[in-house]
């Protein structure tokens, strides 16, 4: 049977999708927590939170995400950072998977990609677990609901964690898959609980498709000045370097947290939610995000509670360090209400540096914000991978490498040429380690982050004075009211000077090693541009 709203003429058997149990078409987030608890999936929370735990899967499965080779997406996919799947493999996994679903409940979110309609895509998003249409109607865009009425989909995603991929069957890694077919429109996720999966399957999505637009697709956080949307900024980092935090400024009209479009228009959010890590959340620093853990809807997940008071342990990481909350836009009381801006004045780089070789601030060149975009280098932080217990550092090109299905030059060229036209100065933050590495010294501190990007997105920082930095021949300031002098010159934070310079000898060879391999690709002012 078939509950809810739904285009009559698009329906789950009109694609092919037949010899389901009861399908349950756009239920509203109420209805969706009342089948989520009816089916056991979670606990009720204070304030009408739900919560989940995720079992085996707390955080994403990178290698075993998979692109469908087919010959229109052949030249144009960068394989050596994509898993290759068969249209073969892929063929017997659709056809296994929906012999796997027959019977069984499903639940289908009809949703939007993108607050810029000229670039938005409908994706369908069909669930085994309605907790997971719960989390991807906070995290997609949803449409109103008249526009279900007539609603198609450009896309659909079928996600199912019961159903176990066969590797030689499937052409597929293990029995966890993420399979994207671009030429069929479809992405199949099999074996993991992992909400995450869900909308960074949608963001690769994006950043396939939007290139050919124009568009720079971008792993960013983003806001603008209150009533000012053309004093935008965009703060690009991977999970766990800030770009949630730094963003909900509530002196700042915030875009979105996590996903974000660069269109000849200006700045556009793909998403209608915030995902947020919660471990060691604090509601003094940042009030708004601790606050959601309490709102009716919020999904909690893979958070600790006392099964008495239900009251959420922020500390306790025994499930994951990678625990989150996911929520509407719309709970943080500073969000923008179109998602959209301008074009970005000021682009920040955010790395999460374990060396404690970085300065917590460094005022970039074009070129030299093209060369730290392409080389990405931050540390994996504990959780947001399976296997990641401590941080690593990495070279994760775009600050997004698991989501880019294109090679690093095509968003580096694009990004290059909207900074250049729009006149957008850019910043290298360092929100990592300070006065050694990690295991010696401590995160930079958070209130002396947000003072400098204050000084930076006012435009007092550029009044300052700066040092060339020896290592990185970036600029440096010397001082900045409010913070620590010690603090802007990394040297003068250990302990032992002779010890830093050999860390960061160590950190600039990483760097121009790891960049040979764009060496080829790039234009001759950013091979200036490289470091070592």
């Amino acid at each position: 049977m078939t509950f809810g709203r739904v285009n009559p003429e698009f329906q789950l058997e009109d694609q092919g999708i037949t010899g389901l149990g009861n399908v349950f078409y756009n239920l509203m987030e109420p209805a969706l927590i009342e089948a989520a608890l009816k089916n056991g999936e979670g606990t009720l929370g204070n304030g009408g939170a739900f919560l989940v735990t995720t079992g085996k899967f707390t955080g994403r499965s990178p290698k075993d995400k998979h692109v469908v080779k087919t010959d229109s997406v052949v030249d144009k996919i960068w394989w050596e950072n994509n898993a290759a799947m068969s249209p073969e493999g892929f063929d017997n996994l659709y056809a296994d998977m929906l012999e796997h679903m027959k019977g069984r409940d499903f639940y289908v979110q009809d949703l939007v990609g993108g607050a810029d309609p000229d670039h938005a895509i409908n994706v369908r998003m069909v669930t085994e677990l309605a907790w997971h249409g719960l989390f991807i109607r906070h995290l997609l865009r949803r449409p109103e609901r008249e526009a279900l009425d007539s609603f198609l989909a450009d896309f659909t995603v079928i996600n199912c964690p019961s159903f176990k991929a066969d590797p030689e069957r499937h052409d597929c890694r293990s029995d966890t898959v993420i399979a994207m077919n671009f030429d069929k429109k479809l992405i199949l996720i099999g074996n993991t609980e992992y909400a995450g999966e869900n909308k960074k399957s949608v963001f690769t999505l994006l950043n396939y498709l939007l290139p050919e637009q124009g568009v720079m697709p971008m792993h960013c956080s983003a806001n603008h000045a209150i009533d000012n949307p053309v004093d935008t900024a965009i703060f690009f980092g991977l999970s766990g370097t800030g770009k949630t935090t730094l963003s909900a400024d509530p002196s700042r009209t915030l875009i979105g947290d996590d996903e974000h479009g660069w269109s000849d228009r200006g700045t556009f959010n793909f998403e209608g939610g915030c995902y947020a890590k919660t471990i060691g959340l604090n509601p003094e620093a940042e009030p708004e995000i601790y606050a959601t853990t309490t709102k009716f809807g919020t999904v909690i997940e893979n958070m600790v509670f006392d099964p008495e008071t239900f009251e959420l342990d922020f500390e306790d990481s025994s499930l994951t360090e990678n625990m989150r909350c996911a929520y509407p836009l719309e709970y943080i009381s500073n969000s923008s209400d179109t998602a959209l801006g301008g074009h970005p004045k000021n682009v920040i780089l955010l790395t999460c540096d374990a060396y404690g070789v970085l300065p917590p601030i460094a005022r970039l060149t074009p070129a030299q914000a093209m060369y730290h975009f392409l080389s990405g280098f931050t540390s994996k932080t504990p959780g947001t991978e399976r296997g990641v217990v401590e941080p690593e550092p990495t070279f994760s090109t775009c600050f997004g490498a698991p989501f880019m299905p294109r090679r690093p030059e095509t968003y580096g060229n694009l990004l290059r040429d909207k900074i250049g036209k729009h006149g957008a100065t850019c910043w290298l933050v360092n929100t990592g380690w300070t006065g050694g590495a990690f295991g010696t010294g401590s995160r930079m501190p958070i209130k002396a982050t947000r003072a400098l990007l204050t000084a930076a997105l006012e435009g007092s920082l550029n009044e300052a004075e700066f040092r060339k930095d020896e290592n990185f021949g970036f600029d440096v300031p010397v001082s900045v009211p409010g913070v620590d002098e010690k603090l802007l010159d990394p040297r003068q934070t250990w302990a032992d000077a002779a010890a830093y310079d050999a860390q960061a000898a160590k950190l600039v060879q990483m760097f121009a090693d790891n960049f040979e391999q764009y060496v080829p690709y790039i234009d001759e002012d950013v091979k200036a541009a490289a470091i070592g």
